[in-house]
């Protein structure tokens, strides 16, 4: 186990990974995504850099390759000080590179990931046909995992790939060069899902997830990046699939608009939540510390239980959601309260997510019983006030489960333009009528709340 902290004289072993690829100009790609992924998974990062570019978020201007004896030059120098725990590759642009990378990995018997960068996200070429057969005959077969793209995986099979069937016969192909574990991804296909295929031990397994509406420059970088660290840091190969498969949609849903061009990978999305999920816990509970203590907010819970819950900075799962377990409920003059605590609101946590999708700032939610007086009060503290009608909505969402949210926030938000701070609706048959106030923080919700009920007593 590696612990990554230094701690008086007591030096502890670090993992690390090296990353061998170009160096990307605009930070989206290369040695710099790819050190940010090590460094987001506790493992320390070093690079030796094989081509210098000139490059943004709309198009790669020039590519520069670094002469080879500098690329042995570069690997010489670190692995003589350094034990390197995984290795992974990016663009390597031509044989000589190739060849140098691939007697290195042997001499030092280095756990090696294969990202084949043939081409850019805007198109531009990075390599020869050569230099693919080069990549076939000489590194695949010293490589612990493969992580090509569809188009990559068609160069390397030399077949075309349109389909998951097409991508199964392509992998098989690719194994025969002597490649121990290939995982090829599959968001270059068409459809309203991405499958990745990992191939290990003659066995196949299919990732499958939503397909994302933001196309993303350096997602790639990213994936392999965070199998390195994964491997780096002691697990095996199906582990570490394991984790980086679990992680790819956190992180991808969350792109940076820096340019005019694709986004950016965001690598420290996860760390970014990490560090957040302790004030998330505690402004929950401050919340809810306030909402108990206000008697004039008791008469609103919902029959069938009020709920408050905030998300973290980035979320994308219900488990990024601090709510109530067994939400707040009332009976009689008792009030019943469970502990804080993250993934136990499926409702409350659809209809952030919802939200957040439409307006990132919006993080927060509590639900309260439907009264005619609630929303007057709370219109004229200034809130917007918006609605849905469950009996319009579609069949085909009603039979999806916690899909009725997102069709109630997408009409609601039709009828103001934005999502409101309000949403309610009046019910049907088996559905409690409800008001929902949506905001940035837990706490801010609360006071709005508390400040339009106590002009309730003055009306």
């Amino acid at each position: 186990m590696f612990v990554l902290v230094f701690r008086g004289e007591t030096r502890e072993m670090v993992p690390l990974a090296m990353t061998i690829a170009g160096f990307d100009s605009c930070g989206g790609a290369g040695v710099t995504a790819d050190i940010k992924t090590f460094n987001m998974l506790n493992v320390y990062g070093v690079c030796v850099i094989t081509a210098l570019t000139a490059q943004n978020t709309q198009s790669v201007r020039k590519v520069l390759p670094v002469d080879p004896k500098f690329v042995e030059e570069q690997l010489t120098t670190v692995l003589e000080d350094m034990k390197i725990h995984a290795v992974k590759t990016g663009i390597l642009p031509c044989e000589d590179i190739v060849d140098v990378v691939a007697r290195f990995v042997e001499d030092y018997e280095l756990t090696l990931v294969i990202d084949p960068v043939f081409r850019s996200k805007t198109g531009k070429k990075f390599v020869s046909e050569r230099t693919i057969q080069s990549y076939i005959e000489k590194l695949l077969p010293l490589a612990t995992i493969v992580t090509p793209n569809i188009y990559e995986a068609s160069l390397l099979a030399k077949v075309k790939i349109r389909n998951v069937d097409d991508m199964e016969k392509a992998a098989e192909k690719i194994l025969k060069t002597g490649v121990k574990n290939l995982i090829i991804k599959g968001g270059h296909l068409k459809g309203k899902t991405v499958t990745d295929l990992f191939f290990h031990k003659n066995k196949s397994v299919f990732y499958v997830k939503p397909r994302l509406k933001e196309n993303l420059h350096g997602g790639g970088c990213f994936f392999s990046a965070a199998l390195t660290a994964c491997l780096a840091r002691g697990m095996d190969v199906p582990q570490a699939v394991e984790e980086v498969e679990s992680i790819v949609q956190e992180v991808f849903g969350f792109g940076l608009k820096v340019g005019k061009g694709f986004a950016i990978v965001n690598p420290l999305v996860p760390l970014y939540n990490k560090a957040e999920k302790y004030t998330v816990y505690e402004e929950v509970n401050h919340a809810l510390d306030r909402i108990l203590k206000e008697k004039r907010v008791h008469q609103f819970f919902a029959e069938v239980g009020t709920q408050i819950a905030e998300a973290l900075p980035y979320p994308s799962k219900i488990q990024h959601v601090a709510a109530v377990d067994g939400r707040i409920r009332k009976k009689g003059d008792e009030i019943k309260v469970g502990r804080v605590k993250f993934g136990v609101s499926s409702h409350m946590a659809r209809l952030i997510l919802a939200c957040n999708k439409l307006n990132p700032a919006i993080r927060a939610a509590i639900n309260l019983r439907y009264d005619r007086r609630l929303l007057d009060v709370l219109r004229k503290e200034g809130l917007t006030i918006s609605s849905f009608d469950r009996r319009l909505e579609p069949k085909k969402w009603k039979k999806v489960e916690g899909k009725t949210l997102d069709w109630g926030v997408s009409q609601a938000v039709k009828k103001v333009g934005k999502v409101p701070d309000v949403i309610y609706d009046l019910g049907e048959k088996g559905k409690e009528p409800m008001v929902r106030i949506v905001g940035k923080n837990v706490l801010e919700i609360v006071e709005k709340v508390c400040r339009a009920l106590a002009n309730l007593d003055t009306e």
